[in-house]
């Protein structure tokens, strides 16, 4: 019976990856599956329907499985596939789609990022390749349907969003062609068709999606741009189903049961409390001051603090990856094999774009863990900040922990490869800025300050992200709280904002998941004592793949150390 069970339960877990590709061929080309290479994700509301019904058949299958016949690797995996169909089912009942039109998870975003980690690995990826390019524009005009089916049902974008994403379209639409990311898709290596493969590639791109980016960008001018909602009711909270809307974006992405009020105190106490007796602690050592302002004047303002070119960028980002892959031993007994690169983010994207972000490797090894960063305007940035963002994204951050989690192939691939569970994966990230002095990778008091800068600014997200969306703060509201909380250029400050304007919720997720990995590990420290090892505390934080707050708390409260 035992068997049986875990057979069945591994079926229905197959059958739903199988499903979330053919939902989203993008995503599975993205991760190495060329099944569907020509083939594009269908946004309109019937598939949203079909998909539903899919989720919902499927929670029913997964209930019916017994988990006392499961062993733990098996229970983690029934507990989190019902989470996450359940959690797929909440995001269309919210009709998301309809929201998404801002410059972090807009259609038009996700294409220009993801278009360079596309790529048509052997030949015969090659035609399909083209036929995607020239069905891409279809993915355009029906995410303006949804766009037009939210304003007629009183879903009023926020006119920041709609603003950025016009920039965003008009940099890509403005970008010569040889530079375009989608006709200079990486194609196979020493392959004698590729110069008449990469016309036909610019054919597509000229006689199809360009245009439909076109279409696209005037819908957001001519549509929603003048009904848009100004900055002085840039949140949810002026929604008529805002409320609801946002406490579920809540649970979505922090995977706990916590209102925006808790969420709001917990983060003014880190903001006014706990954070600035670490800063006056440092600054006295750094600036020989600890005036919290002057402290943050210095960082803000103090020119030699800045880069003075993109070159500098690099190399101060090379060094704190290359540090960190040195320092793992020890500390981690799980290491990946997927390397991770550093890569500049495009010039199209970059205005628009944060300080720096990361995509994960290739399921099948064709591309390695990528370290984006940003060099838009280099003498604007800090030089503070560099060591504690890379190894938040990078090392020992995202790339440890999704690296790790799609090289478990004895693991169901949802598991391995799914992107939820947002509160674990940015929690995690975050939790390793603090980690990292503890490993002795901050070299300065300038470094840690930095992190300190980091922390302020994700604990400022609690107060901002809950103050956008549940309680009517205006944008100049929140990027006021920012400037006066957190030492981070006013620049990057409005570009921050203007994201938690976007994205309700999660922001949340960073503050909420260090939080409770820190939780976790002080409990683990009282309860074990003696046969507390950080190596295997990390180990048993990661060692299950992309797992939800909940279930990691099991499996810390089961560890004997």
């Amino acid at each position: 019976m035992e068997v049986m069970t875990s057979t069945a339960l591994q079926n229905l877990a197959d059958r739903y990856w199988e499903a979330r590709l053919v939902a989203s061929p993008l995503f599975a080309t993205f991760i190495g599956d060329h099944r569907y290479d020509d083939q594009v994700d269908d946004l309109s509301v019937t598939a949203d329907a079909s998909r539903r019904a899919t989720w919902a058949g499927l929670i029913d299958e997964v209930e019916e499985v017994d988990p006392a016949e499961l062993d733990e690797t098996d229970l983690v995996t029934r507990t989190l596939l019902l989470g996450e169909l359940r959690d797929n089912i909440v995001g269309i009942d919210l009709r998301l789609a309809e929201f998404l039109s801002d410059q972090m998870q807009g259609v038009h975003a996700d294409l220009l990022i993801m278009a360079g980690q596309l790529r048509a690995a052997e030949p015969e990826h090659a035609p399909l390749a083209v036929t995607r390019l020239e069905r891409l524009g279809g993915m355009l005009d029906q995410a303006a349907d949804r766009f037009r089916a939210g304003l007629a049902a009183g879903r009023t974008p926020a006119h920041i969003c709609i603003e950025r994403s016009i920039n965003q379209v008009d940099g890509y639409l403005a970008s010569p062609l040889e530079d375009d990311p989608f006709a200079t898709m990486a194609g196979p290596e020493n392959w004698s068709g590729e110069s008449a493969w990469r016309e036909q590639m610019k054919v597509a791109v000229t006689e199809h999606l360009r245009p439909a980016f076109a279409r696209y960008r005037t819908v957001l001018a001519d549509e929603l741009l003048p009904v848009s909602r100004s900055d002085d009711q840039p949140g949810l909270h002026w929604l008529a189903d805002g409320p609801a809307v946002y406490l579920a974006l809540i649970k979505l992405h922090t995977g706990l049961d916590l209102t925006a009020e808790e969420l709001h105190e917990i983060g003014k106490r880190e903001v006014l409390d706990v954070l600035p007796e670490q800063y006056r602690e440092i600054g006295k050592n750094q600036f020989g001051t600890d005036d919290l302002a002057e402290i943050f004047r210095h960082l803000l303002d103090d020119q030699e603090l800045r880069y003075t070119n993109s070159d500098e960028i690099l190399a101060a980002a090379t060094q704190s990856l290359d540090a960190a892959t040195e320092a793992m031993a020890g500390w981690f007994g799980i290491l990946p094999e997927a390397p991770c690169v550093l890569t500049a983010i495009p010039d199209y994207l970059a205005a628009d774009a944060p300080a720096a972000y990361y995509t994960p490797p290739a399921p099948d090894g064709s591309r390695p863990g990528e370290y984006h960063v940003n060099l838009h305007e280099p003498t604007k940035t800090g030089r503070a900040e560099t060591a504690s963002i890379a190894f938040h994204e990078a090392i020992p951050g995202h790339h440890l922990q999704l690296a790790i989690a799609s090289e478990r192939v004895d693991l169901p691939a949802f598991r391995r490869l799914s992107w939820g569970h947002t509160a674990f994966v940015e929690g995690w990230a975050l939790y390793t800025e603090r980690l990292a002095g503890e490993m002795g990778l901050y070299r300065t008091d300038l470094d840690r300050l930095g992190m300190l800068a980091s922390d302020s600014w994700r604990a400022c997200r609690l107060v901002v992200d809950t103050g956008l969306h549940a309680m009517g703060w205006t944008r100049q509201q929140a990027i006021d709280f920012m400037v006066e909380h957190a030492p981070v250029p006013k620049d990057e400050i409005v570009t921050e904002v203007d994201r938690y304007i976007g994205m309700p919720g999660q922001a949340l997720a960073y503050k909420v998941g260090q939080r409770e990995i820190l939780r976790l590990r002080a409990e683990a420290e009282e309860r074990l004592r003696g046969n507390f090892s950080i190596q295997g505390f990390h180990d048993v934080v990661l060692g299950a793949a992309t797992i939800s707050l909940p279930v990691l708390a099991e499996r810390v409260a089961a560890w004997e150390g």
